[in-house]
Formats: C-alpha cells, sequence, structure tokens
C-alpha cells in the first residue's frame, strides 16, 4: 500500500458555513459540519453535513473545494445520493471544537480552537482527513475572523498522534489507541489530568487504565478525589484495586465511604488482604496506627544474611519500603533493625542477631502525628517502626507519609526544595 501524500491543508473553520453547488450552479446548502471515521491513520471525512435537523451527508466523493468561499458537486444535486451518518461516525464540530482535550505528549488538558483538515492521496485517491488541531490563540481569533491581528504569535498545532478526546468515540481502534498512549505517561502525569476532569469524565477516563495504572495513578491523587473515583467505579474493579493497593492507602479511602459501602468492598476483596485494611481502620485518625503501612520486612534474628537475602526476593515486592529490616522474636517484639546496605555487604554466614542495632527508634500506635514528625527527623529515619504497648511491631510510618500530613502542599515546592527534604530524611542508616 502507497504511503499517505498530503496534497494541501486547511482549516475547519475555513470550511465551515461555505455555500455549496451542485455542477448546475444550484445554490441548496451551507457547510453544516463534516462527519469523520477513524479507520486509518487518521480519522477521515466521509461526508458534509449541508442542512440542520438533517444527518444524511454529501459524501465526499462528490465534493470539490472550489474558489471564492464555496465548495462545488461533481453532478447535480439530489436527496438520494446522501447517505445516512454511521453509528462510527461523529460530527468533528460536535467531538473536537471547543472541547478540553488530552495532550499526550505534554501531559495536560488543552482547548481545541480550530482543527486542521488535508487533502491526501492514497493509492491513487484523494480523500479529507484531519491531521492536528490548533490550541493556539491564533485558532481563536482565525475563527472570529481576527486572526490577522495575531500573526506574530507562533501557530500551535498539535497532530492526532498525540492527543485524547474525552468525549466518546464508538471505535475499538482509538480505544486501542489511546491505551498503548497511556502506558507511556507517568502515574503523576495521569493525576494531573485526572485532577482537571469534572467527577463524570474522571469515571470514564479510569476505565480506560490497566488496574496497575489505575493504583499508581490514585496513589499520587488526594483522597477526596481517591474517594470519588473509587465510589464511579464497578464494585468488583473497586475491590480489586483497593486489594492491590497499600493496606494504609486502602483503610484511608473505605475510612470515608459510607459504612455499607465500605463494608461491601471488603467483603468483595481476598480475606487476607481485607483483614489488614480492617486492623488499620481500627485505629482513631491523628493516631500513628492510622497513619502507619503494616506491611514492612522482618525476619527472625537467628537466621543467616545470606538466608534474610534469599527470603528478601521472595517477601520485597509486597512491602512498602525494604531500606530499613526489621528483627522480631516469636512473639513478634521488635529486637533490632538494620539497613539493606548492612545486610547485602555484611558476609554470608553472620547472623542477624549479630549484625542488628538493638537501640531502636519507635513510635507507639496511639502516638500522634508531631510525635511521629518529631523521631523522624530526630533520628533522619525514611521509615519508623511502630509498636504497640506489648511492644509488638504492627506497621512503620514512612517519611513521605508524615510529610503528606504535615506538608500537603509539598507536590508544589521546587525541585532543589524537596531534593533537600529527601536527602535530610534519608542521613540515617
Amino acid at each position: 500500500m502507497n504511503a499517505l501524500k498530503m496534497v494541501g491543508e486547511f482549516y475547519f473553520s475555513q470550511l465551515i458555513g461555505q455555500s455549496i453547488y451542485d455542477k448546475a450552479g444550484n445554490r441548496f446548502g451551507r457547510v453544516k459540519d463534516i462527519a469523520v471515521r477513524w479507520d486509518g491513520v487518521y480519522p477521515r471525512v466521509i461526508g458534509v453535513k449541508y442542512a440542520n435537523k438533517i444527518h444524511n451527508l454529501i459524501p465526499m466523493e462528490w465534493i470539490v473545494l472550489g474558489d471564492n468561499d464555496r465548495i462545488e458537486l461533481i453532478g447535480n444535486f439530489t436527496v438520494d445520493q446522501t447517505v445516512p451518518l454511521h453509528e462510527n461516525d461523529i460530527y468533528a464540530s460536535k467531538w473536537l471544537l471547543d472541547k478540553q482535550i488530552i495532550d499526550i505528549k505534554g501531559s495536560k488538558m488543552v482547548r481545541v480552537n480550530d482543527i486542521i483538515l488535508s487533502w491526501v492521496v492514497q493509492d491513487g485517491k484523494q480523500h479529507m482527513v484531519l491531521v492536528a488541531v490548533d490550541i493556539g490563540v491564533r485558532g481563536l481569533f482565525r475563527r472570529l475572523g481576527l486572526e490577522f491581528f495575531f500573526t506574530k504569535f507562533k501557530q500551535n498545532w498539535l497532530i492526532l498522534e498525540f492527543i485524547k478526546p474525552l468525549e466518546s468515540w464508538n471505535s475499538h481502534l482509538q480505544l486501542n489507541r489511546l491505551k498503548q498512549q497511556l502506558t507511556e505517561l507517568h502515574p503523576a502525569d495521569i493525576a494531573e489530568l485526572l485532577e482537571e476532569m469534572d467527577y463524570k469524565r474522571r469515571a470514564n477516563f479510569i476505565e480506560n487504565l490497566d488496574d496497575q495504572q489505575a493504583i499508581d495513578t490514585l496513589a499520587e491523587l488526594n483522597l477526596d478525589t481517591q474517594v470519588e473515583i473509587i465510589e464511579q467505579m464497578d464494585a468488583q474493579r473497586a475491590s480489586d484495586i483497593l486489594e492491590e493497593m497499600a493496606p494504609d492507602e486502602a483503610a484511608d479511602i473505605l475510612g470515608e465511604l459510607p459504612a455499607e459501602k465500605s463494608e461491601g468492598l471488603l467483603q468483595l476483596m481476598e480475606s487476607d488482604d481485607a483483614e489488614d485494611v480492617r486492623e488499620l481502620m481500627q485505629y482513631e485518625q491523628g493516631t500513628a496506627g492510622a497513619l502507619m503501612t503494616n506491611e514492612f520486612i522482618a525476619f527472625s534474628s537467628h537466621i543467616t544474611t545470606e538466608e534474610a537475602i534469599n527470603q528478601l526476593r521472595e517477601l520485597s515486592p509486597t512491602a512498602e519500603t525494604i531500606y530499613y529490616l526489621y528483627v522480631m522474636d516469636d512473639e513478634e517484639h521488635l529486637q533490632g533493625v538494620l539497613s539493606l546496605r548492612e545486610l547485602i555487604v555484611a558476609a554470608p554466614q553472620t547472623t542477624l542477631k549479630d549484625l542488628m542495632h538493638t537501640k531502636v527508634a519507635v513510635v507507639q500506635d496511639q502516638d500522634n502525628y508531631q510525635k511521629v514528625a518529631e523521631v523522624i527527623n530526630k533520628y533522619s529515619l525514611l521509615a519508623v517502626p511502630v509498636v504497640d504497648e506489648q511492644n509488638v511491631m504492627v506497621g512503620i510510618v514512612t517519611v513521605d507519609d508524615i510529610l503528606d500530613i504535615l506538608m500537603p502542599e509539598r507536590g508544589k515546592l521546587d525541585t532543589y526544595s524537596w531534593f533537600a527534604l529527601t536527602k535530610t530524611a534519608g542521613r540515617g542508616r
């Protein structure tokens, strides 16, 4: 198959409103809109809407662009020559014009001010296709007939490859393209896009994410938005996602839902995952227990470093952090701590009992956030263990979790400030 050959580009705003004449010179309508079908590389224009309240189209093979703001047909017009709007077709203006779209390349929401069309030749046949959208100020004023005032502004086009319209489209091809494009975005970028959408569009958009993408993206959102999205999801999918989230994050979300909804989702979750979440939900807000995660790495003091490393390979995927490794006795009392670095550089047959630090900075599960922050800051920790009254280790609080509480706007800090914070927190073991 021959490659597409572009033979001319023009704007939708220049096409809309043009008079339509048949070969005999009879004027019978104006361009009200164009219908497109996305069944190839670019959305293809398949017909022109020529009158209000009439959805039959003049097929594109009948049309030539004339001079003096007019469109001409290759023959004389009759109504029986028109074609109906197919279910997989959509009007370009309804789909794109003045709509918010996602700029996949720039990871942001933008507004479409105009649409760029082109005649292309493929295998000897001529087609009209949509090739890009205009998201710049010139596009806006072009439609008002005032572009001549803004010629110093650069054109700001976004080619179709890098956009995701928010309007629905009955095309599996577009859906597959979207999923491929989304895999290239960082979860933080997807989260920013979701924050800019209204709640209806969020629900539709999240359906295009696979479970891992949805989990990673939810972790980047504020709690209110997380709760809103989970509430709108199908219950089974919501429970699947909550199962895979860190237990403390799942507990925060479920704690904000109505009791009946929360319990229903817990019952759909795997029993072990649900039990972990229920344990965290029992703590009062404002306590270390409510802030901690109960996913951490702990070993017996009697095993060797070689045995610990082998176990670590199996356990690490489920842990919140593996920077610190905790040592407990058979009753789960905290006995000591060591860093991952200390484990790796130690001789293989060294026991953890001989390697661990027995003086461990801890917080009680009922301590408040301020106490947790003081301990993390005092000892320059990346995570602090949480114990109950019997010194049984029940979880850890990581530095990023306490920063989220004490500095909710930390995402707005400049790169240098955030680097300095994390560097300071990492000075410990």
